[in-house]
């Protein structure tokens, strides 16, 4: 019996014990403080051998690599904090990337930072801001300049060598370096070197799309416990709940009124921070140009509005916010999108979808490719969730500039796989190979893209990170319609978003297709491939569109060919516009072995034929 009772208390005294670490861990103690020194200005040296512009969580990365790395490293920040986004826009809740092992695929700097907040998911903005500062103050090699704007940019040839700086005295300066690294939320100084650029999705025609912008929520006296029960009762819809984190009540997208127009709340993402204050990332704000000042102030002003209408609503209407007022507003816009830098590799979506290494990585991405809302008419969607894929050096390093790297969402991705690469933990992963990358450089004296090249130094590159934690190790991972015959076309319509396929990556490869389908890829392919012709084709894509019996009609063979003649203006019926397509050597023999019939077409068929069509584009002509 003795024995027994003993088991028993020993049981509890290590639950209880449990219970205490998880609580630690999920949400912090009040004693827990991250200690840090008053900031300094710095007396600035004439020359650094590593200059990193920008204070987001990715340029702290680059700059505390660099400096382990044994290079006299500068980090100029033009706000008076560091965090960028992350403590100013009080975007205090992470988008976590895992790798096929289950481990955080974004390891290193991210780690080191990521535990001094407790390793939450949602951080407390003070802690993270005293984080950042830490890992800077750490480093004796590191110097860093807050309240310091870049003013010009210095280049001998296509090489930038030093910047023009302005304090908040307006004192100017003018530094040298032999290597920079560009951190800034929209990749300005690789811009104002002159490195080539996109804007949204231009790389696929569609510069205008511009996702929603948001302003955080921040409010206080909520009751989390009444909110955690709503969450669970399944109120507009339920939620997920993790300790300090709420993520879910996604028919608050139909159920609640907006009072602005332009404006919209979706699912409530939520956390609380220790002193009970809550922050919401919900409000959604449509047609603002994240390059443009006025544009994002009119934003700000038009979310402080919509806000007070968005509390008003919760009062009412969900429990845990009877009470709750507003606690402040944050002073900076979360801006998902704007740049994008023309790099010596451009990350294609294909290789998200392929889950894809590469020789030269640098660490992993693998978080579903979000593609945000751009209007209040649509709700946005995951155009894939992959297992896990390589960022490759290459993709930090932009054209027609040397001595410079970006590290930042404006680094060389294409626009949709950006969707995926621009969350912060990716981006401090690609800011830590940065700061290594520029110390290597300087070491064995080559340009970016000369080491690029270098397969020796890139593996002298990828142990040093390993060092340092980062995750890298070479995987082969399978993906869906691997080796299929109509994969060719699937590659090709990933890249141009014009199939979706959301989080278990599949595809109505199988279904019947629908005329008004196929119109809708002939219509999509046209204008993200070949934009400058979209105008101009404009007469021939209604005159498809009007060629179409019903919205249920299923294509066949013959329509198909019918359809794709129409686009040039060739007007050829039945089984003779199949025969014209092999004419112009637009089909090959594997799609015409399978259509020997004008019958119905499936998916895989219908996408195989518009990637046969814009392979031979030019043929039409």
């Amino acid at each position: 019996m003795k024995q027994k009772k003993f088991l028993f208390l020993l049981l509890f005294v290590i639950i209880v014990l449990g219970a205490i670490i998880a609580y630690k861990k999920v949400w912090g103690t009040e004693d827990n403080t991250i200690s840090v020194e008053p900031y300094k200005k710095p007396t600035f040296q004439d020359e650094y051998d590593v200059i990193v512009i920008g204070g987001e969580p990715e340029g702290v990365a680059a700059a505390v690599a660099a400096a382990r790395s044994g290079s006299k490293t500068l980090l100029i920040e033009h706000r008076d904090g560091l965090g960028g986004l992350m403590t100013f826009g009080e975007l205090n809740f992470l988008d976590i990337s895992y790798d096929q092992k289950g481990k955080f695929a974004n390891e290193g700097i991210f780690k080191e930072w990521h535990h001094l907040v407790d390793e939450k998911i949602g951080f407390d903005i003070d802690d993270a801001k005293n984080a950042f500062l830490k890992l800077v103050q750490d480093e004796k090699n590191l110097t860093l300049a807050l309240e310091t704007k870049v003013s010009s940019v210095i280049r001998e040839g296509n090489t930038l060598v030093g910047l023009e700086i302005e304090d908040d005295k307006n004192n100017v300066k003018q530094i040298k370096a032999k290597r920079f690294i560009d951190s800034t939320q929209d990749a300005d100084i690789a811009v104002m070197s002159g490195a080539p650029y996109f804007v949204g999705g231009g790389d696929i025609g569609v510069e205008d799309k511009k996702m929603a912008v948001t302003l955080m929520i921040h409010l206080k006296n909520v009751d989390w416990n009444s909110v955690k029960k709503a969450a669970k009762d399944g109120l507009y819809g339920g939620a997920d709940i993790k300790g300090n984190v709420a993520w879910g009540f996604t028919e608050l997208h139909d159920e609640y009124p907006p009072k602005f127009e332009n404006t919209r709340l979706r699912g409530l993402n939520i956390m609380q921070e220790k002193n009970g204050d809550v922050y919401i990332n919900a409000l959604q704000i449509f047609g603002i140009d994240g390059l443009d000042e006025a544009s994002k102030q009119k934003a700000i002003d038009l979310g402080k509005k919509e806000t007070e209408h968005v509390l008003a609503f919760l009062k009412e209407n969900f429990p845990g916010f009877e009470k709750a007022s507003i606690a402040d507003f944050p002073t900076e816009l979360y801006v998902r999108e704007t740049r994008h830098i023309k790099a010596e590799y451009q990350l294609p979506m294909s290789d998200v979808w392929e889950n894809r290494d590469h020789w030269d990585s640098i660490g992993f991405g693998s978080y579903p490719v979000d593609v945000q809302a751009t209007s209040p008419d649509d709700y946005g969607y995951v155009l894939s969730r992959p297992t896990q894929y390589a960022i490759p050096f290459r993709s930090l390093i932009p054209l027609e500039v040397d001595g410079l790297l970006v590290a930042s969402k404006a680094s060389g991705y294409s626009s949709l796989a950006a969707g995926s690469a621009r969350i912060i933990p990716t981006g401090m992963t690609t800011g830590q190979a940065a700061g290594v990358a520029s110390s290597l450089s300087i070491k064995h004296d080559v340009s970016f893209k000369k080491m690029s090249e270098d397969k020796e130094i890139v593996a002298e590159l990828q142990e040093q990170l390993k060092e340092q934690g980062a995750r890298i190790y070479e995987f082969e991972i399978p993906y869906s319609y691997e080796g299929e015959w109509f994969y060719p076309a699937v590659r090709t319509l990933v890249n141009y978003g014009l199939v979706v396929g959301g989080y278990d990556n599949t595809l109505p490869v199988d279904d019947p297709f629908k005329e008004i389908s196929f119109f809708g890829l002939i219509n999509g392919i046209q204008q993200r491939a070949y934009p400058d012709d979209f105008e101009s084709r404009k007469d021939q894509l209604a005159g498809i569109y009007g060629m179409i019996e019903s919205d249920t009609t299923v294509l066949t063979r013959d329509k198909a060919a019918e359809m794709m003649l129409a686009l040039f203006g060739i007007s050829v019926q039945g089984e003779e516009a199949w025969n014209m397509l092999q004419e112009k050597n637009i089909l090959d023999d594997m799609i015409v072995e399978k259509l020997t019939s004008n019958r119905e077409l499936k998916g895989n068929e219908a996408y195989y034929l518009v990637h046969l069509m814009h392979e031979g584009y030019d043929k039409f002509k």
